[in-house]
């Protein structure tokens, strides 16, 4: 651990990031991080990430979203920093919102 202030990072990915495994993707990478949360496709399109952890941790999951599986593409994504609640335990796929 860096010593990094505990953070909430909620972002919406947008391009072609359904049906690609990114979801999947995502998990397995936050995972990787350490941080908890969850991710879900939106009736949108696009896919929605809430991760909590170390800022620096957040910071590398925002720079591997804006790339994404090799199977998508990424054509925006739009982060917002929030106050972590500390609510999650582990990382999952929530349903479809």
């Amino acid at each position: 651990m860096t010593g990094d202030r505990v953070e909430r990072l909620h972002v919406t990915v947008k391009g072609r990031v359904q049906g690609v495994g990114f979801r999947y993707f995502v998990v397995q990478t936050a995972g990787s991080f350490g941080l908890s949360g969850w991710v879900r496709n939106r009736f949108s399109g696009a896919v929605e990430v809430v991760a909590e952890g170390e800022r620096s941790r957040l910071e590398d999951l925002l720079a591997v979203l804006l790339r994404g599986p090799s199977s998508a593409f990424v054509k925006s994504a739009d982060p917002r920093w929030e106050e972590a609640a500390g609510e999650f335990v582990g990382f999952k796929v929530r349903r479809t919102g």
